[in-house]
Formats: structure tokens, C-alpha cells, sequence
């Protein structure tokens, strides 16, 4: 077999770090007794890209294998896919130690954008998650590349008929509204959205916001507001006086902004492109008035996920309470544990111990929260267009006492289900990367308010 290679990595992410584990990886790779062609070292960009995929074709390769060494959006994925359509495409994403430092990779989040982008142009894909010094990695790719660990395709049921409880709580969703604020990142097709859809289904609004008009808004705060939040701030974390306190200053007002748009339109929640313009254009992170946000039960969505702000307000409903809009970033099946984690903006009252002030692991700026998830119970959830069908999405399990696994706020979950099974319905269902958290058991509420807006619904 001919096995065209496609490394692929951002350099925002521990480099280093990604380099030892593609040269694992190709170690491995050259045990299956393959040819390999195509780059052996990462890929850091589309144009890079592009030109491996062009000589790659030019070698008649028998199927296409990216490495998804750390994340990645979905878009080379996507035009490998099509620039190699007729071919077997693989993708083999690579865990790290949860040791409480930085996500170094974040490679499961890649793929996870890849099964979902995938999925919406109904493209099947073997895939694996998987050290490169794993006992069983050799004969796992071996499967893989031989056609045996392919993404299949999870659907969800018929909706049900809807009860009275469901019809209340989705109707308390009608003619509420979402400010978008700048466009979604290129390459996430998680965070796309269509907007007579998205209301048709929950009766909730979309306002366009540009990102300058929410950066020009914030550096028109009044300074005694900023110095009155930074009071506020120092009261609920620890550190805050060690980070830089002028690029604190632009985050606080970030929150000061949010707060008048709202005020000015009546705004119910955000989806806001957190970066990377909040951090080269404007200068301070909006991680943190995003956790003082959820907490006061106005909820935020990153990266301009308009439907994650959505399952946001519909969770909150359910569960009357706070929310948390995260990614799942690692899944262990022999630990059986998953890791739930953003980059640090929950809401403070799921903290199992005071919060401490950070800066953003990647773009070195402040202010983000950073704790570890309290313990209990937690029902996931998320409005999904995956394979582009609507859908809810749902999940449950239980966050663990557990050591922080990644800096920023994120805690262990042990789902109701073995986490290996857990993992592949993610690939299967080509779920979004942002799923909804919120304490508690509220599946049966949940369920209700589908059968309500005309939802089946697929538990994971």
C-alpha cells in the first residue's frame, strides 16, 4: 500500500512536544510495512498543505492518512477529502498525559471537527485516538488502514410526541434573543449556522454584531467602571495583581461592553469570536467576562457558535441553573474518564475550590478563570445540525474528585456508558465539538423540550 501522509499542526500548540509524537507516530507507521509518501514533518498551514496534497497525487497513492498530531480546524481536512474523493482517507489524532499544565495538542478536538465536517458531506473515514506508544497502536492502525475502524453514521430517532412540561420550557425560548458578534472561524463548521432554522425550531433571534463595534465599546467604558469590575474580579479570584494589568484593564472592559449591549438591546446571550482579533486587534481576552457572564445567567458562546448559545439558554431552562459551553478533549477508554474543559470561562460556582486568575495558555494574555470542575452529577447536551439534520444530543455522567487534567477550567467525567463506546458515538453522530454542561440529571426535560421544537433525539 502507497499511504499518502498529512501531517498536520498549528504552531500556537507545543510544537516540541508535536514533533516528538509525529516522529512516534511514523515509527510506528513503518512497522505496517507501508510506503509512505508525502511529508514527514508538520503542516502549519493551507499553502504547505495544499502542495503536499499536490505531490501527493502526483504518486498514485492508495489512501490518505492525516495525522492529526494537534488541532487543527477542519479545512484541509475537508479539501483533502476532495482532492483525494475516490480514495480511503484515515485520521489518527494523539492523546497527552492530563498533568495539569497546558493543552499541549489538543488533537481529540481536531478530530472531532474533522468526524463533523466530514459528516456533513456524508464522507465515511476510518479513525483512531491513539499514543503512538500505545501496546496495542501498531495493530489498531493496522485495523484502521485495512478498513475496520470506520466512522459509521449515528442517527437519532423519530421525534416523540410532546408533553406538557416540554411545550413549557420550549415555549419559554420564543422571541428570546442571541447577539453574534464577528463571524465564526474559518474552518468551523461546528459553529455554522441558519439562521430561519434555528428559529423555526426554537423561536429564538439572531442579531449580527461586528467585532469592532464590541471592541469600540469596551475602549469607550468609563475607567472608574473597569477599576470597580477589577474590585469586583479580586474579590472571587486569587492572583489577579500577577497578571498584566493594562491587558487586564481591556479584558475587564470587555465585560463592561457585553453588559451595555445587552442592557441596549435586550440580548439574552452571546456568541462572540473570541479570537485570535480580541487578542492581536484589541488586546485582552474575553475568557474571563465570559465565566462573570454564565454566572450571572447571561450565557456566552465562543467562537461564534450561534447554536451553542442556543443549547445554552435551553439548558439553562432545564436545569435552572448555570451553564457551561466546553469541548471534550480527551477520552480515555482504559481509565474509562473523559476530560471536559474551555479554555477558562465557566461560570465560578462550578468550581470545586476558589478560582485563581490566568492568562490564555496560547495567545499569553488575561483574564481567564482557572479551576478544577466540582463534583456530581452533569447531563451534557447539544442542539445539532450533525450529517445536517437537527437533532438534540444528549449525555450524562459524572464529574469526578479528580486533580486538574489542563489548565483553564475543565474537570474528569465518567459517563454512564464505557468511555470507548462513548468516543466512537462522537465520531459516529459527527457531533459538534461545544457541548452544553450543566449539574444534575435533566434528560427527561430535556427530552420533553425536543418532542416540543419537532427534535428526535440521540443519547451517546
Amino acid at each position: 500500500m502507497k499511504l499518502g501522509l498529512l501531517p498536520l499542526g498549528r504552531p500556537t500548540f507545543d510544537v516540541p512536544y508535536a514533533e516528538e509524537k509525529l516522529a512516534g507516530m511514523l515509527e510506528v507507521l513503518e512497522q505496517t510495512g507501508v510506503t509512505l509518501i508525502g511529508p514527514k514533518t508538520l503542516l502549519f498551514d493551507g499553502d504547505a498543505t495544499r502542495a503536499a496534497m499536490a505531490d501527493i497525487a502526483t504518486q498514485s497513492p492508495d489512501a490518505v492518512l492525516i495525522l492529526q498530531v494537534t488541532f487543527t480546524d477542519a479545512a484541509m481536512t475537508v479539501a483533502a477529502a476532495n482532492a483525494f474523493a475516490d480514495l480511503p482517507l484515515h485520521i489518527w489524532a494523539v492523546p497527552e498525559p492530563r498533568l495539569g499544565g497546558r493543552l499541549r495538542l489538543n488533537a481529540f478536538c481536531g478530530l472531532n471537527l474533522a468526524s463533523h465536517a466530514l459528516g456533513l458531506s456524508g464522507r465515511a473515514f476510518g479513525w483512531l485516538y491513539a499514543d503512538p506508544t500505545a501496546p496495542d497502536a501498531a495493530a489498531d492502525l493496522g485495523a484502521m488502514l485495512a478498513g475496520k475502524r470506520m466512522s459509521g453514521r449515528l442517527e437519532a430517532a423519530e421525534p416523540a410526541t410532546p408533553d406538557a412540561p416540554g411545550q413549557a420550557l420550549a415555549a419559554r425560548l420564543q422571541g428570546r434573543r442571541i447577539a453574534k458578534i464577528g463571524a465564526h472561524p474559518d474552518g468551523f463548521d461546528t459553529c455554522a449556522y441558519d439562521g430561519p432554522r434555528l428559529k423555526a425550531l426554537t423561536g429564538l433571534g439572531v442579531d449580527d454584531i461586528a467585532l469592532a463595534t464590541l471592541f469600540d465599546t469596551a475602549r469607550a467604558m468609563p475607567a472608574e467602571a473597569a477599576t470597580a469590575l477589577r474590585a469586583t474580579a479580586d474579590g472571587q479570584l486569587d492572583g489577579l495583581a500577577e497578571v498584566d494589568a493594562d491587558q487586564l484593564d481591556k479584558s475587564l472592559r470587555l465585560k463592561l461592553a457585553l453588559d451595555k449591549l445587552r442592557a441596549d438591546h435586550a440580548y439574552d446571550a452571546f456568541a462572540i469570536r473570541c479570537w485570535p482579533e480580541t487578542f492581536t486587534e484589541y488586546g485582552g481576552a474575553v475568557c474571563g467576562p465570559v465565566s462573570m457572564l454564565g454566572e450571572a445567567r447571561i450565557p456566552c458562546a465562543c467562537e461564534a457558535d450561534v447554536y451553542g448559545a442556543a443549547t445554552q439558554l435551553l439548558m439553562q431552562e432545564a436545569a435552572g441553573d448555570v451553564v457551561f459551553l466546553a469541548d471534550l478533549v480527551d477520552i480515555d477508554p482504559a481509565d474509562n474518564t473523559g476530560v471536559l474543559w474551555h479554555c477558562g470561562q465557566a461560570p465560578a460556582s462550578m468550581a470545586a475550590a476558589r478560582p485563581s486568575a490566568t492568562i490564555h495558555t496560547n495567545r499569553k494574555m488575561p483574564l481567564l478563570f482557572e479551576f478544577t470542575l466540582k463534583p456530581g452529577p452533569v447531563t451534557l447536551c447539544r442542539i445539532s445540525q450533525a450529517h445536517g439534520a437537527p437533532k438534540l444530543i444528549l449525555s450524562f455522567g459524572e464529574m469526578l474528585t479528580a486533580d486538574m487534567a489542563f489548565t483553564g477550567t475543565s474537570g474528569t467525567i465518567r459517563f454512564d456508558r464505557p468511555a470507548g463506546d462513548v468516543m466512537a458515538d462522537v465520531i459516529a453522530s459527527g457531533l459538534e465539538h461545544h457541548m452544553c454542561l450543566a449539574y444534575g440529571d435533566h434528560r427527561e426535560t430535556l427530552r420533553g423540550a425536543a418532542a416540543a421544537m419537532g427534535l428526535g433525539v440521540l443519547e451517546i
